[in-house]
């Protein structure tokens, strides 16, 4: 379990919270509107009302106590780089920040950041996956040459096995797991035979994917 903050209750910040508080990690909520704080109350560990590029209420947190600090301010881009400096100023161990553009990346990271996040971005590409590729039911990007994707069975491959296919071999991906409505099964043995039914999670190259997906 870690303990975490969370600077901005905006929908990015919200729903970060909610999910690490159903991960069962410690939450602590912060925005400078008693309103979104009241909204988020039932989903973290606690919350308080602040202006976060205030010293003195920065002080007052501890930040150093916690293991992430999160700078999820995305309407005001000078409150989230005077934020992200204060928290490296008293101590804070890790610092995520959301950025917009680019150009807010860069001086994040030279303000303090050890990592910045694109919701807005990676949100957008994933979408852009999504219609771009008959098949293609989710996609995670892991850099610029990796990714995951999950599509459907082809056709083809109904009634054989991932050894007679030669999966590595042939497509030069990795399948990581496969579902069958809500059951995963990791890591299939070779001998698994398809139905058709299933769902591929896949692990490859962008290339190496785009060419067996188009056929």
């Amino acid at each position: 379990m870690k303990s975490i903050l969370i600077i901005g209750m905006g929908r990015f910040g919200r729903h970060m919270a909610a999910k690490l508080q159903e991960l069962r990690h410690e939450v602590l909520a912060v925005d400078i509107s008693e309103e979104r704080i009241n909204d988020v109350l039932h989903l973290v560990t606690s919350a308080q009302i602040g202006d976060a590029t205030r010293e003195a209420f920065i002080a007052s947190l501890g930040v150093r106590d916690f293991d992430v600090c999160v700078v999820a301010i995305g309407d005001n881009f000078q409150s989230s780089l005077e934020t992200t400096a204060l928290l490296k100023d008293y101590g804070a161990k890790k610092v995520i920040a959301r950025a917009n553009r680019e150009v807010h990346a860069k001086f994040l990271l030279r303000n303090g950041a050890d990592e910045v996040v694109y919701p807005e971005k990676q949100m957008a590409v994933r979408a852009a996956v999504r219609c771009g590729m008959d098949h293609v039911f989710d996609y995670i990007g892991l850099n610029d040459n990796y990714s995951i994707y999950e599509t459907s069975v082809p056709e083809e491959w109904k009634g054989k096995s991932i050894a007679q296919l030669q999966v590595r071999q042939c497509y030069h991906i990795n399948i990581l797991a496969i579902k069958m409505g809500e059951e995963l099964d990791p890591l299939p043995r070779a001998d698994y035979q398809f139905s058709g039914q299933e769902t591929l999670l896949l692990l490859g190259t962008n290339k190496d994917i785009s060419r067996f997906l188009a056929g």
